[in-house]
């Protein structure tokens, strides 16, 4: 179990500066914000399907073009970094990372452009996205909440209940992507993300009445279009996992992590084709079929979203010297990996998933479990831990600090 034991290795990074008054000014910056808006954007296109928003597609499109200013900015700090062929081999990674990062923003814009071109989209999906492992939530802020007056930094939502505020609406305007700095006020629309657990616990934050709980679906026979959405849903939580483990296999350089992500891909086609073959199947049934064009379309940017990830790990799978910027960016993100061992004796060990309530109490999504040889990727609820388990996950830095705790696992820390 030693040879698994996480050290948190903290480098100095030479980093290469641009006259900015705005935005990032240095390869590590511009980085952390490209997978940042990336993520942002996925986020948004997906709350445009789920509520129908042809103004949360339009903000997609919005950050498509802050994406290529990011871009066209860290292209320009990379070539003037390269003082050397070697310098030139490092960043010539950087980019590749990038582009690929890019990719995942250019999938997030076709998932919007379903609602922005008024393509049909079935309610069936709209109902099955509700049991996405993270799904997006409106939540008014009542006057007399506890959230009011307080700032996101305080709040710290995403540790506490594993709630992330991605967007807020005071009077008509639109607040994208709001900052720590950001205070809450009574009237505030707010769009929030995670675990479907975490919905009423963000909706007692601001003062919101509970939602009702939903009754069991009856037993019923799988249709062909049942199918078709089932496995649209399975595609998205699948990709977001991949995107997940090929960050962590950056971060880490782990050639493991990148063998898994290139798995997950491998197994998105197998996925995208039995899913073309339901739709097919299904347009006698659907009312409209030109709302299943909404689902076609979905299913090529969730496989696109693989081929980004996949194509992001080819440098940790080649053995290839990544450049220290790209874990010192990845640190920097508002979403992080984690990678802890459970400790024996530990209080997760012997302990599911749902009774630690690892989402809503430290904010981390477990990405993946290895066993011994043996990977579990989006462990169920039920997941039982075990001493020696070696757990990845996302999340914010202080959550990586609880889920630690949980683990029984005491960092060494060491400056270089």
């Amino acid at each position: 179990m030693s040879s698994h034991r996480p050290r948190v290795v903290r480098s100095s990074v030479k980093e290469f500066m641009m006259d900015s008054s705005e935005g990032p000014k240095t390869v590590k910056g511009f980085l952390a914000e490209i997978k940042d808006t990336s993520e942002l954007m996925v986020d948004l296109a997906y709350a445009a399907i789920f509520f129908s928003d042809a103004d949360l597609a339009k903000e997609v499109r919005r950050l498509e073009d802050r994406m290529v200013e990011h871009l066209r900015g860290l292209r320009r700090l990379s070539i003037l970094a390269a003082r050397s062929p070697e310098d030139a081999e490092h960043m010539a990674g950087v980019l590749e990372i990038a582009a690929a990062v890019e990719k995942i923003a250019d999938a997030a814009e076709d998932i919007a452009g379903i609602v922005a071109s008024g393509i049909g989209i079935l309610e069936d999906l709209r109902r099955d996205l509700r049991h996405a492992e993270e799904v997006v939530a409106r939540v008014k802020v009542r006057e007399d909440a506890e959230a009011v007056g307080q700032s996101l930094r305080d709040l710290a939502l995403p540790v506490e209940i594993g709630m992330w505020i991605i967007a807020a609406r005071r009077g008509g305007e639109w607040n994208f992507d709001p900052g720590r700095d950001f205070t809450v006020s009574g009237g505030d629309v707010l769009l929030v993300r995670g675990p479907e657990d975490g919905i009423n616990l963000a909706r007692k934050v601001m003062g919101a009445p509970e939602l009702p709980e939903q009754p069991d679906p009856p037993e019923i026979v799988l249709s062909d279009l049942d199918r078709a959405v089932d496995l649209i849903v399975e595609m998205k939580d699948s990709s977001e996992v991949a995107v997940g483990l090929a960050y962590s296999a950056l971060l880490f350089n782990s050639p493991a992590l990148a063998t898994e992500v290139a798995n997950l891909e491998a197994r998105s086609d197998a996925i995208h084709d039995e899913l073309e073959s339901w739709v097919l199947r299904s347009a006698q049934e659907a009312r409209n079929p030109d709302d299943l064009r909404g689902l076609i379309r979905l299913a090529q940017a969730s496989e696109m979203i693989f081929d980004s990830a996949r194509e992001m790990t080819r440098l940790v799978e080649a053995g290839e010297e990544l450049h220290p910027v790209i874990a010192a960016a990845l640190v920097e993100s508002d979403e992080f990996g984690h990678e802890t061992v459970v400790q024996p004796g530990a209080p997760a060990d012997g302990r599911t998933i749902k009774v630690l309530q690892i989402e809503t109490e430290t904010g981390m999504f477990v990405l993946a479990v290895q066993r011994g040889r043996r990977w579990t990727y989006r462990p169920k609820p039920r997941f039982t831990f075990q001493a020696g388990d070696r757990v990845i996950a996302v999340g914010p830095a202080e959550g990586g600090e609880e889920l630690d705790d949980l683990a029984g696992l005491q960092r060494e820390f060491q400056d270089v």
